[in-house]
């Protein structure tokens, strides 16, 4: 089983709209191709490394959920809402931890005991850790450009 997560930036009003209709959310999302429907729009697809990244935040303190941060909007198919003023918060956040600071972190053993998801963490711990470092790098840089343009933002939890 596959657990991956994904950020889609969106209008404020296509925040308000999803949080009031998670069946308009989830239907909106499906027939969003980002590529071409909204090519100026950054890419949010940090696929099965949102755990990894995650327990690194955690260890750096650096107060930003990426799962459970956001407003639901449907909890069952597991999408979550950021408005603009928490995605410019977490880019605030983000800016001051380049991946540096968060490798120091990194414990490829005490991941693997912890059974951060994917559980891969000893396997290649170097080439792990540099896949954490791609994906947080387009973290970063979804919320460097989503807060730029004033976006919200739609998290979706894919199993």
């Amino acid at each position: 089983m596959s657990m991956v997560l994904s950020f889609t930036c969106v209008t404020p009003e296509e925040l308000a709209r999803a949080l009031q209709d998670p069946e308009w959310a989830e239907e909106f999302l499906d027939e969003l191709d980002s590529d071409e429907d909204r090519p100026d729009n950054p890419d949010g697809f940090i696929e099965k490394a949102w755990a990894g990244i995650q327990y690194l935040l955690d260890a750096a303190e650096a107060g930003v959920d990426l799962q459970m941060g956001g407003l639901p909007i449907d909890e069952e198919l597991l999408f979550t809402g950021w408005t603009a003023e928490m995605v410019q918060d977490a880019a605030r956040k983000l800016q001051v931890l380049p991946f540096e600071k968060l490798a120091a972190h990194y414990d490829p053993a005490r991941m693997q005991e912890q059974n951060v998801y994917p559980n891969i963490w000893t396997h290649d711990p170097d080439g792990e850790c540099e896949y954490l470092k791609w994906h947080y790098g387009t973290l970063l840089t979804f919320f460097e450009e989503a807060s730029a343009k004033g976006s919200a933002a739609i998290v979706e939890f894919n199993i």
